[in-house]
């Protein structure tokens, strides 16, 4: 699994045919590429690292907080393109993404793990929908984690 992961103190919110289908007031904006060879640990590793991770200032401007202690929320979008490969030519290859079936089934597990396991206020995108994000990176602040590449 590959996130970028954004952060936002503004609302952020994710449209599919006009109508919202995610918002958050403040959090963290999620793409979420999966690989055919994911599996149950990456999910479990990716979300405890993302909801862990200290990128929202403290008082002194520092980046020490996490979503729990800005009580912020995830916004978390599907993102085949994140596996994209332009070796060759001008046209991204894609043959590094996993097959639309497999994905689907994983970025709904990946949403379930973390509603049943994380108190913070989560939305999504529509699997394979034509999405239109719309939120502020402030920071701007943008992470990318790779599961398969965690040193």
């Amino acid at each position: 699994m590959r996130a970028v992961i954004q952060r936002s103190l503004l609302p952020a919110t994710v449209t599919v045919d006009g109508e919202i289908t995610g918002k958050i007031e403040k959090g963290l904006v999620v793409y979420l590429g999966i690989e055919g060879i994911d599996t149950e640990k990456d999910i479990e590793w990716l979300s405890r690292k993302i909801t862990q991770l200290r990128i929202f200032d403290d008082v002194d401007g520092k980046m020490n907080l996490s979503l729990a202690d800005i009580g912020g929320g995830l916004l978390v979008i599907s993102q085949f393109t994140l596996f994209a490969s332009t070796k060759k030519g001008n046209r991204p290859s894609y043959l590094g993404s996993a097959k639309p079936d497999f994905a689907k089934e994983v970025y709904d597990k990946f949403l379930v793990h973390l509603k049943d396991n994380y108190a913070f206020p989560i939305g999504s995108g529509v699997f394979g929908g034509d999405m239109k994000v719309s939120y502020t990176n402030d920071g701007p602040v943008t992470i990318t984690i790779d599961t398969h590449n965690k040193a």
